[in-house]
């Protein structure tokens, strides 16, 4: 199976509702995303007919602390990106140099997005379960990016599946915590390493937890992909401004996804290229009184001290009880030619 991405962490600053359903700050975020070091930015293809019924009952009523006293229809013609805009976007993307991306919830999106030319589809968490979708998505041949969050083991199974069905020769998936924000504690990212080992799979992180500090930590663990909300601004109040990231801390992210990229390194022991200039300031044995010819060598006019000119303190043991062969002043460096035979 292919990997969508080089060794080096994909990082995808997500726009979601973000933009307000302005367009100008639509533009405003890829530019902002670029400036900040962002490898990707990503939108969501959708209308509120695509995505849900205009239904006003108990099923459709929402029940969250942000989102709640209203119905999914109305919270998506709130939160989704006009398709007219897509063209324009990806153009300007094109333009500055970032890739574009966006996720596909329906066949039409999917369809829409291939004429748009998108490199990959995204599959989010709450579409896992549309085998039919991933199927779909997955016979572009292109790449294809599944989240995982509220997946049991089977759902992700059946969706690798249904992406290997559909014919795709790179599927990339995504660890996640499908609530808003998402508690740390409740991340598991232990989850990546056995998600790596069960699927043989590129692995990534769709973090929607507050800050940068959880998809730092994912690094270490394997992942090749990382996706967080962005926003110009928490004031600006959308449906997604209160769990994203504001650009000074997209930055940041980045910065710091970069750094730990340069220290994983590889399995290396003994003195770095670096260190090898440090080695003169390691212990060694020297005397610490002076001692006159004949004399013997204590524990009292020898002693282990910086820096390591002299023989290294594991050899202590050998000069005590023994005598010197010379006079030795204060601050000599013990060598082993000192003792007398």
């Amino acid at each position: 199976m292919k990997t969508l991405f080089s060794k080096k962490v994909f990082i995808a600053a997500e726009i979601s509702a973000n933009h307000d359903q302005n367009l100008n700050r639509a533009l405003s975020l890829i530019h902002k995303a670029k400036e900040c070091g962002a490898d990707a930015v990503k939108f969501q293809t959708y209308t509120p007919d695509t995505l849900t019924l205009n239904v006003d009952n108990k099923y459709f009523r929402i029940r969250h602390p942000k989102w709640g006293g209203q119905t999914l229809h109305q919270l998506y013609q709130k939160a989704y990106t006009p398709w007219s805009w897509f063209k324009r976007l990806k153009k300007e993307s094109d333009a500055i140099g970032i890739a574009f991306f966006s996720t596909a919830f329906d066949k039409t999106s999917v369809d829409f997005l291939e004429d748009l030319g998108v490199f990959c589809h995204k599959i989010a968490s709450f579409e896992l379960v549309d085998l039919p979708l991933i199927e779909y998505a997955a016979r572009t041949k292109k790449p294809v990016i599944l989240s995982t969050g509220m997946a049991t083991l089977k759902e992700i199974k059946e969706a690798v599946s249904a992406a290997k069905l559909g014919g795709t020769k790179s599927i990339t998936l995504l660890k996640c915590v499908s609530s808003y924000p998402a508690d740390p504690k409740e991340m598991n990212l232990r989850t990546l390493i056995d998600l790596k080992k069960r699927f043989a799979l590129p692995i990534g992180l769709s973090d929607h937890t507050l800050g940068i500090g959880v998809s730092v930590a994912s690094v270490p663990l394997g992942v090749s992909f990382i996706e967080k909300h962005f926003a110009l601004s928490r004031k600006v109040k959308t449906p997604d401004s209160f769990f994203s990231l504001e650009p000074h801390e997209l930055k940041n992210l980045v910065e710091n996804i970069r750094l730990v990229e340069q220290s994983l390194g590889a399995v290396h022991y003994g003195p770095t290229k670096d260190e090898k200039k440090s080695l003169a300031f390691r212990r060694s044995l020297f005397v610490c009184q002076d001692i006159k010819k004949g004399e013997g060598f204590t524990e009292v006019n020898v002693r282990s001290a910086r820096p390591s000119y002299g023989e290294k303190p594991k050899y202590l043991p050998v000069f005590l009880g023994k005598k010197a062969n010379r006079n030795l002043k204060l601050g000599t460096p013990l060598r082993l030619e000192h003792i007398s035979l």
